[in-house]
């Protein structure tokens, strides 16, 4: 069921916004006019360099910047960019899209993107738990306040609270089932008590409503990922070429949601999943650069047991470690060094509060943007190729 928000929103199959391969796009649809057999191969062209371009920028970043809030953003506006493009080549070739095999193909599309919205879903609960996770440094911070004029036992005691608060909620994050999935808030609307009454108990097919108790990231990555293969010969000539793109849109998507999974604090969060990446394409390639960079920052000693591969949420983590042991090893009164090394603490602990203050807000509104983009652009294609297949 579509989202009742946006309803106003112009359709994505009738009117879509200006991108900067626009006046590249005149001169495709100038050729179309005159009936130029290389029209369709050129905006194949375009939107398959601009896929190589977009992930290029975001593979050669440095080691700082990767799995960063700032990176996160970036990866969810390349998707956005990729899918809008991706919107204007359906729109422009709406007699094939509709013929076979092209169909199916796009169908298995939509297929995609509909297991897409769950991941959005659990990637907003990720962020509103490190906002969470976060309040609990804020307390530190205000227990270790430095313009108190001294630091006693009952400050010291505050802040081992909070710390310990914030170890058992980050623990708690690696195990399934924790609070957050049972009250899974979906982008499309704002659950009411009466919808909470009503939802059978043990629901566990959630489908971009909810997240139950029993979903799994991994899995619903592994569904997405599953036959996603590279168009056969047959498809790529029936279609005109029209496969390629297909197949590397889905494939972006899949990429993105395996990224966000890696980041993200999720239920059941996975990374090995079973899905040959294109290395005969020319896109292809920092996508697998990408891969490798990712899975070598998992392997990392002390990326192994995070509750996501967020740079942020590893600073987090290393703040709060460091600062568990001082607040543990500190006798009373406090010695010059020891003060001195408490100040650096909470240096470092607010650099990280305010890192993430200042980056989840817009990491969620980008998730936001991509789960209605989806939504949108699948509910009118499918009701396109259904008018098409049953014409009144």
């Amino acid at each position: 069921m579509p989202s009742n928000e946006n309803q106003g929103s112009a359709s994505p199959f009738v009117s879509f916004g200006r991108s900067f391969l626009s006046i590249r796009r005149e001169q495709v649809h100038s050729m179309e006019a005159n009936h130029d057999p290389n029209a369709q191969e050129s905006e194949i062209e375009l939107f398959l360099r601009l896929i190589s371009n977009r992930f290029h920028d975001l593979s050669v970043v440095s080691a700082d910047e990767l799995l960063s809030l700032a990176w996160m953003r970036k990866l969810l506006d390349a998707f956005i960019c990729c899918h809008e493009e991706f919107r204007v080549i359906l729109l422009n070739n709406k007699v094939q899209v509709s013929k076979p095999p092209l169909d199916r193909l796009v169908a298995e599309f939509f297929d995609r993107c509909l297991k897409a919205l769950d991941i959005c879903n659990a990637t907003r609960d990720g962020i509103e738990k490190i906002r969470q996770w976060e309040k609990q440094l804020e307390i530190v911070l205000s227990a270790m306040d430095s313009r108190q004029r001294m630091m006693g036992e009952g400050q010291f005691r505050r802040a081992r609270k909070a710390l310990m608060d914030l170890a058992i909620a980050m623990l708690d994050e690696k195990e399934t089932g924790s609070i957050f999935s049972q009250r899974n808030r979906s982008f499309g609307r704002h659950q009411s008590s009466k919808d909470h009454r009503h939802r059978p108990p043990g629901h566990s097919r959630s489908l971009s409503w909810s997240v139950s108790r029993s979903w799994s990231a991994a899995k619903q990555l592994q569904s997405i990922a599953n036959n996603l293969v590279p168009p056969r010969g047959n498809d790529i000539s029936a279609t005109n070429g029209l496969a390629v793109p297909v197949f590397a849109m889905s494939y972006v998507l899949m990429f993105v949601l395996w990224a966000l999974v890696a980041a993200i604090p999720c239920q059941d969060r996975g990374l090995q999943i079973h899905c040959s990446v294109p290395r005969h394409f020319s896109w292809g390639a920092p996508f697998i650069l990408l891969q490798e960079r990712i899975m070598e920052e998992a392997k990392k000693r002390e990326r192994r047991n995070s509750s996501g591969l967020l740079k942020e949420i590893n600073q987090m983590e290393r703040c709060a470690s460091q600062m568990t042991d001082l607040v543990d090893s500190v006798h009373f009164p406090l010695t010059d060094e020891l003060k001195t090394e408490a100040g650096q603490q909470v240096q470092e602990i607010t650099l990280v509060c305010e890192a993430l203050k200042s980056g989840l807000d817009p990491l969620e509104r980008q998730v936001r943007e991509v789960f209605r983009k989806i939504m949108n652009s699948r509910t009118e294609g499918l009701e396109f190729l259904g008018n098409m297949n049953n014409p009144e």
